[in-house]
């Protein structure tokens, strides 16, 4: 079944949010897509929460209501909602990509994308919460690494069966990792995963997680950490409680203070994403 491509509307919308223009499928426009996508579109599961409270929503938003939501609040999404539809506007440029899914602690509970131009091909990440502001190759003979602040990412050489690893290391120990398949997925595969993550047990009900980069910055919010990456330094503030992480979620990523609230409000506890099986 052949993927869903944005109508024209939809594409030149897609792309007046990134603050880019169309151009031709070249290397350098493939960077400059996904640069503007990770430093526009932030990993982060207010919307989750916002959209499931107030709307009853417990699957992917849908383009329209995706686009909507970065133009009026400053949303992005967890890992199916910005890699599936980033992975439709490749495809929709004409891109040669596919979505993909990548085993964690459970096996495919994440998606990313696979893209193929001038006979390479690349990772393309906009839903790990990673600085990954560059597609990241994947013929690979020695290991890849992205380095920014405290954290490490190491994108290992393809084995036997052209998958790739990746691992996170933090502070020099290793944090987390997953490994990427190549086989060709449909959004729709994903819809078990997707359901789980809406159970009261589920990773991004239990946290909170917003972050964004920039070629060399990044910034985050942890529960109660802010983190401010710029090349090899870090910093890192405590929070003093809910109420100042709302009022900096506001302050560093525009997400209204009145949803960030909400919410917040419906968050169980605080629990670390990266120690869960899934991170989306």
């Amino acid at each position: 079944m052949p993927h869903e491509l944005l109508d024209e509307t939809q594409l030149q919308r897609y792309l007046r949010v990134l603050g880019v223009f169309r151009r031709d499928l070249t290397l350098e426009a493939l960077e400059e897509l996904v640069a503007a996508h990770l430093a526009r579109i932030p990993f982060e599961n207010v919307s989750k929460l916002y959209y499931r409270k107030r709307y009853g929503l417990t699957r992917v938003p849908d383009i329209d209501r995706f686009l909507g939501g970065a133009e009026q609040y400053h949303f992005g999404g967890t890992c199916y909602t910005n890699n599936s539809h980033f992975f439709r506007l490749l495809v929709s440029l004409g891109y040669d990509a596919k979505l993909c899914a990548a085993d964690m602690k459970a096996p495919n509970v994440h998606a990313v994308i696979v893209l193929r131009l001038d006979g390479r091909e690349y990772l393309i990440d906009a839903g790990y919460a990673a600085p990954f502001c560059h597609p990241l190759p994947r013929d690979l003979e020695t290991d890849y690494v992205v380095a920014l602040g405290r954290d490490r990412y190491v994108l290992k050489p393809q084995d036997s069966n052209g998958c790739s690893r990746l691992e996170l290391y933090r502070d020099g120990e290793l944090k987390h990792r997953y490994k990427a398949k190549p086989e060709p997925r449909q959004i729709e595969d994903f819809n078990g995963v997707i359901a789980d993550s809406f159970k009261p047990d589920a990773t991004f009900l239990n946290s909170l997680l917003v972050t964004r980069a920039w070629r060399n910055r990044s910034v985050m919010i942890l529960n109660l950490a802010l983190v401010e990456s710029h090349g090899t330094h870090c910093s890192l503030r405590t929070l003093t409680g809910r109420n100042e992480l709302i009022a900096k979620v506001e302050e560093f990523f525009g997400i209204p203070r009145e949803i960030v609230s909400e919410a917040v409000g419906e968050l169980r506890e605080l629990q670390d994403p990266w120690e869960a099986p899934s991170t989306a």
